[in-house]
């Protein structure tokens, strides 16, 4: 039997808190080096404690777990810069969950489609799910990153209180809705589906107490250092952009990605071993949970504190992501994968990217 607990993703992740508490990353090359590799080898463990969660508390709540953690470290990197910054950071929360959205749509979900579809040829999949999923995504986004551009009390993007108060109840309501029927009422759409599952009869493997409570806080430590670390090479990632003249907008994106690791990591391996279902209840719930609970609780901080908010975007970026939507649902419309639909995600990811650098 494999085993479940590798040393290795102990070790990583201490010795990256280790040399993140030193203060010496950014105090040569070397250091730098040094902390990007343990960066990636802790995306590495944080994936391997995630699948152990998983196949102990079962499908879908795995996913869950996964996604939720790293969407609530993502918000307290949000929240701290915004309270040091202030203003400088009015449009922070809307660039972070715009380039996450479109990372997971156009990126992590048509990597899937193409390395699974490589691999199984064609894949199968739970319409249920993804329509229970996207109707969700699609109301939130509308309410929280396209509704400011159009409001006639407020211009320049920004939200009244009125309207934070409103987009806030309206993505933990929807986000509460989606979970109850993800993990409740219709949980059933969001098992495997394929030729060696049966959603009726799946059952968690059974793991050990110790093995379980170990790798939940592993997983934290794990995803916490991954966010810190990228965070902390931010200013170099930033320089190493500047030097060949791009927009430091890209810096965002990279961080972004980063942090997405696991999720994309973990993804991928599903969707490799023949369980699309997994990879798209992974993705399309990170975008949920990364707006859902992202804009309440930036909105929150931003009412108590007076902070001014910037969460419309403009009509280019608008564009852009109702592009990817729409690509995703038809994509997703009829139950089975196709490495066409995965290539023609990743054009849209490339475009994105190329018209933040030629705009």
């Amino acid at each position: 039997m494999k085993k479940l607990f590798l040393q290795w993703t102990i070790i990583i992740p201490v010795l990256a808190w280790i040399l993140f508490f030193s203060g010496v990353i950014n105090t040569g090359s070397f250091f730098q080096v040094l902390a990007g590799a343990l960066l990636i080898f802790s995306v590495m463990s944080a994936v391997h404690h995630s699948e152990v969660i998983a196949e102990r508390v079962g499908e879908p709540f795995g996913t869950i777990i996964l996604a939720v953690s790293i969407t609530i470290i993502e918000v307290s990197i949000i929240v701290s810069i915004m309270l040091t910054k202030g203003p400088e950071a009015a449009s922070l929360a809307r660039d972070t969950v715009h380039a996450a959205t479109i990372l997971i749509l156009d990126g992590i979900i048509g990597l899937c489609l193409i390395i699974g579809g490589l691999k199984h040829y064609e894949q199968n999949f739970s319409t249920s799910s993804v329509t229970i999923a996207l109707i969700s995504l699609i109301s939130i986004i509308v309410f929280t990153l396209v509704f400011p551009t159009f409001t006639a009390s407020t211009q320049g993007g920004f939200y009244s209180t009125p309207h934070l108060v409103f987009a806030s109840v309206a993505c933990l309501v929807i986000y509460s809705a989606f979970l109850f029927a993800q993990t409740r009422r219709y949980r059933q759409y969001f098992l495997t589906v394929g030729p060696d599952e049966n959603e009726e009869t799946a059952q968690p493997i059974l793991i050990k107490n110790s093995v379980f409570i170990a790798s939940l806080v592993f997983l934290l430590v794990s995803l916490g250092i991954v966010v810190l670390l990228a965070k902390t090479l931010s200013p170099t990632i930033e320089i190493i952009i500047s030097s060949y003249s791009l927009p430091k907008t890209l810096v965002g994106v990279v961080i972004a990605a980063i942090i997405l690791l696991p999720e994309a990591i973990a993804a991928i391996n599903a969707a490799r071993k023949n369980r699309l279902q997994t990879s798209l209840n992974l993705a399309l719930g990170s975008a949920l949970a990364s707006i859902g609970l992202t804009i309440p609780t930036v909105a929150m901080v931003c009412i108590v504190l007076d902070i001014p908010v910037i969460m419309g975007l403009d009509i280019k970026s608008i564009v852009l992501l109702g592009l990817s939507v729409l690509t995703v649902m038809l994509a997703l419309s009829n139950g089975k994968s196709n490495i066409v639909y995965g290539v023609v995600l990743l054009v849209n990811l490339i475009a994105f990217i190329f018209l933040m650098i030629f705009p």
